[in-house]
């Protein structure tokens, strides 16, 4: 395996927005007539898309809206209004992207959240500059699992996807990577993965962290000539 670029996750991966996911769901429960969700349930839940996030929700309520559109709107209007807000950055991410970016990799964060949102984000903690590439969901891309925004993404690299690894914290994270063809996937232990233990998903690894990657790379030889091994 030899990789010129990495393909980053966001929600998980480089930010804890567990906080800002329940602050846009509770006046929308509240709207529902229905129990503002609790952090543990959505940590759950989120890393699917907004909307299989609602339908997720809807099913666990019991509920069922006419108009699933305008629900989803809403939902992300609330989303909107506090993007950011109660998001933290894990441990080692400013590290780790350091030190991806000295070992010469060319980086891309590839997320399932609205673009302007994920932009957005990534500004509001000084990450933007690190990436070369956001894809973030849009209209006419299928969410992880489907591969649609890692073959984006390296469609905007130039490069193929086995030239590039996928790094996330999720079972959906590692069946894109999979689906896209890509080198492989690298997950870290301090994300969502819906509740289930991320050791069970199979990766080339899984690190406690972003800062623990370089070195990884950086012992196995997997760097291409034009990545600076």
């Amino acid at each position: 395996m030899k990789i010129e670029a990495l393909l980053v996750d966001l929600d998980g991966t480089l930010l804890d927005t567990v906080g800002d996911f329940v602050a846009a769901l509770t006046p929308l429960a509240a709207e529902l007539g229905a129990p503002a969700p609790s952090e543990a349930l959505v940590r759950r839940l989120i890393g699917r898309g907004g909307a299989q996030l609602l339908r997720d929700l809807l099913a666990h309520w019991g509920l069922t809206v006419q108009d699933f559109e305008a629900l989803r709107e809403r939902y992300e209007c609330h989303y909107r209004a506090v993007n950011g807000q109660r998001a933290r950055l894990f441990e080692g991410v400013v590290v780790g992207l350091e030190g991806l970016r000295a070992l010469g990799l060319r980086l891309a964060c590839v997320t399932n959240k609205p673009q302007a949102n994920a932009q957005a984000l990534l500004e509001r903690f000084q990450l933007a500059a690190y990436f070369e590439l956001l894809v973030g969901g849009a209209q006419g891309l299928r969410a992880k699992p489907a591969p649609d925004s890692l073959l984006q993404a390296c469609a905007g690299l130039g490069l193929p996807p086995a030239r590039c690894l996928m790094v996330g914290d999720s079972a959906n994270d590692a069946a894109a990577a999979r689906a896209a063809g890509c080198a492989g996937v690298v997950l870290l232990r301090h994300g969502y993965n819906h509740g289930e233990p991320i050791e069970a998903v199979p990766a080339e690894a899984h690190l406690d962290g972003l800062d623990q990657l370089p070195a990884w790379l950086s012992d196995r030889a997997f760097l291409c000539p034009a990545a600076g091994s």
